[in-house]
């Protein structure tokens, strides 16, 4: 299919325009967004949270029925199973349920990982194809959506949320091992680095940076938290 949304293009670059506009803008929106958020009674404040899960997760589903549409579509990478795309796709279920366990895995997996995949892209192709729109809505709408949790329902992390979410993500990390043995592929980059140059590429090689990630999940998890903790004025009794 010829179309400038999937025509490949190697636009995108590290810390380059784009790189800089698509964050900036992101940032802007969710600011603007949480704020409008706030002045509006609660049913509006969910149903605002639910519209902005669902664009979110939309950009992974929309994203693998047009591969598998046009195709290729590749086990090995393309099943949404890396962090962020898991994410993504139940992020509705939290905006309908809103429970506090959920809030607790999701705040630290969203702000240690997906932060990260903003910082340093794993991404080719730039404006306008689907690649760009895909990664940016999935990425950049999780961190937005959030901050918005945070802001609106009121939710802050406690000390045991640290605990509750680095156990989730090793049940995690374990399922994921056993389907890349089972595909031969690369999910959670476990078997091998991203293509492109990330923090992991600060941890050295293969097995090593998966044990550095391993050693610094917790402490990072704590700064985490000591951003978000609930001041103790506004504690709940």
């Amino acid at each position: 299919m010829d179309t400038v949304f999937l025509n490949p293009n190697s636009d995108f670059s590290f810390l380059g325009l784009q790189h800089f506009v698509v964050v900036l803008f992101f940032a802007l929106s969710g600011i603007l967004f949480v704020r409008h958020a706030k002045k509006r009674d609660e049913a509006t404040q969910l149903r605002l949270g639910l519209y902005l899960a669902w664009m979110v997760s939309s950009s992974i589903i929309i994203w693998t029925l047009i591969k598998l549409w046009v195709g290729p579509f590749d086990v090995q990478k393309d099943l949404p199973l890396h962090l962020c795309n898991f994410l993504a796709l139940i992020l509705p279920l939290f905006a309908i349920y809103r429970r506090f366990w959920m809030y607790e895995i999701l705040v630290f997996w969203i702000l240690a990982g997906t932060t990260q995949a903003i910082l340093t892209p794993d991404l080719d192709e730039g404006f306008p194809h689907i690649n760009f729109f895909k990664y940016w809505l999935e990425h950049a709408g999780l961190v937005v959506y959030i901050f918005y949790a945070t802001v609106i329902y009121n939710m802050r992390p406690t000390v045991k949320s640290i605990f509750k979410s680095f156990a989730a993500i090793q049940v995690y990390l374990l399922l994921i091992i056993g389907v890349n043995w089972v595909l031969g592929s690369n999910y959670l980059f476990i078997a091998h680095k991203p293509e492109h140059a990330s923090l992991l590429d600060a941890f050295g090689d293969w097995p090593y940076y998966i044990l550095v990630e391993e050693l610094i999940m917790l402490p990072y998890f704590y700064l985490i938290y000591l951003a978000l903790k609930r001041p103790k004025s506004t504690n709940l009794s």
